[in-house]
C-alpha cells in the first residue's frame, strides 16, 4: 500500500499551486465571500486512520451532500415507497432545473437533484415539524460522525430562503401535482437548513464511513442501513450525485460521490475508505473543480476505482477490513 500520508499532502500541495480556481457561487450571499484558494482533503481508512491535508479542519457549507444524510434518514422513515414519489436516474439537467416536472408529472427524476430533494424533505415532515426534522437530522449526522460541535450556519440558511425562488418555484409545481403534501414554506425552511449544514473535511468524511463500511456505524457496530440500501445509496451517488456532470466525475474517478455548490465533495471507496474534499471553486456545471481533480488524482495513485478488481478485498486485507 502506497503511503496515504504523504499522497494526500501532494495532493494537496498540488491544488494549492493549480492555476484553474473556479467560480465561487455567489448567488447564496454567505458563500461568496470564501476565497476560492481553500483546499482541504480528509480520508477517513476502513480501519480508522484518518489522513489530513490542506483546509481539511475549516468549515463549509455542505449544501447538497446534506441531501444523502436525508435520503438516509427517508429511506429509514417509509422505506421503498419513497422511490413512488421520487425517481431513481440521471436527470441530464442542471441541479435546479424545473423543465422535467411537467412531462414526468410531478415527480422528480431523482434524490439529489433539488427538485428531488425537496420531495425528501416533505417525506421527513410525515414525522416531525420542521424545527423538530432539522433537530434529528442534526443529531443523525453528529452521530455518524461521532462530533457534536457540527452546527447549522444560520446566516446560509437566511440567505437560501432569501434568494431561494427556483426552489420555490420547484416546491409550489410539485405541489400542484400532488406530489408535496405539506405547506411549501415548512418544506422548504427543512431543505434550506439541511443545505446549510456546516462541516469540515474531517467531519464529513467520518459522517460518510456507513456508506463504506456496508451500512454500519465503524465506531458503534450498529447498522445505519442494510448493506443493499447502502449499496444503492451508492449507486446513486454515482450516477446522479454531480447532477449533470455525474458522468464526468465518474468518468475522471470511478467513486460514487455527492457534490455540494460550497464546493464540497463526498466520496465513497467501498470497504475502503470515505473522503471528503473541500475546494470553494466551482466548474461550469456547479461541481468544485479542484474537487474533482484531487480525486482523480487520489485515485490515480490508489487504484481505489469501483471499476477496479478488487476493490475492498486487496486494500482492506492490509488495512483493516471493513466488512461484517
Amino acid at each position: 500500500m502506497p503511503d496515504l500520508g504523504a499522497i494526500v499532502h501532494e495532493i494537496a500541495a498540488e491544488m494549492r499551486n493549480h492555476p484553474e480556481k473556479g467560480t465561487v457561487a455567489d448567488y447564496i450571499p454567505a458563500l461568496a465571500t470564501v476565497p476560492a484558494d481553500r483546499f482541504g482533503i480528509a480520508v477517513v481508512m476502513a480501519d480508522g486512520p484518518c489522513h489530513m491535508a490542506g483546509d481539511a479542519q475549516e468549515a463549509f457549507s455542505i449544501q447538497s451532500i446534506s441531501k444523502v444524510f436525508a435520503l438516509t434518514m427517508a429511506l429509514g422513515a417509509v422505506g421503498d415507497a419513497l422511490w413512488q414519489r421520487v425517481g431513481r436516474e440521471p436527470s441530464g439537467s442542471a441541479f435546479n432545473s424545473i423543465v422535467q416536472l411537467e412531462s414526468e408529472h410531478g415527480i422528480p427524476r431523482n434524490p439529489f437533484i433539488n427538485a428531488g430533494a425537496i420531495v425528501v424533505s416533505d417525506i421527513l415532515l410525515g414525522r416531525y415539524e420542521p424545527r423538530e426534522a432539522i433537530g434529528e437530522m442534526l443529531r443523525f449526522v453528529r452521530a455518524l460522525a461521532g462530533d457534536d460541535s457540527i452546527v447549522v450556519d444560520e446566516e446560509v440558511a437566511r440567505g437560501e430562503q432569501e434568494t431561494g425562488y427556483r426552489n420555490m418555484a420547484l416546491a409550489n409545481y410539485m405541489r400542484a401535482f400532488g406530489n408535496i403534501h405539506h405547506p411549501v414554506e415548512k418544506v422548504l425552511g427543512l431543505y434550506f437548513h439541511q443545505c446549510a449544514l456546516a462541516m469540515n473535511c474531517r467531519q464529513l468524511a467520518m459522517a460518510g464511513r456507513y456508506l463504506m463500511a456496508r451500512g454500519r456505524n465503524p465506531d458503534t457496530g450498529r447498522s445505519v442501513v442494510s448493506p443493499q440500501r447502502a449499496r444503492r445509496i451508492n449507486a446513486l451517488m454515482l450516477t446522479c450525485g454531480h447532477y449533470d456532470g455525474s458522468g464526468e466525475f465518474a468518468f475522471r474517478t470511478g467513486l460514487p460521490g455527492k457534490s455540494g455548490v460550497g464546493g464540497g465533495i463526498l466520496a465513497i471507496a467501498p470497504g475502503v475508505a470515505s473522503i471528503a474534499v473541500w475546494s470553494p471553486g466551482l466548474n461550469a456545471r456547479g461541481n468544485s473543480l479542484a474537487g474533482t481533480l484531487a480525486l482523480e488524482r487520489l485515485v490515480q495513485h490508489t487504484g481505489w476505482s469501483v471499476f477496479e478488481p478488487g476493490l475492498g478485498q486487496d486494500q482492506s486485507q492490509s488495512q483493516g477490513s471493513a466488512s461484517e
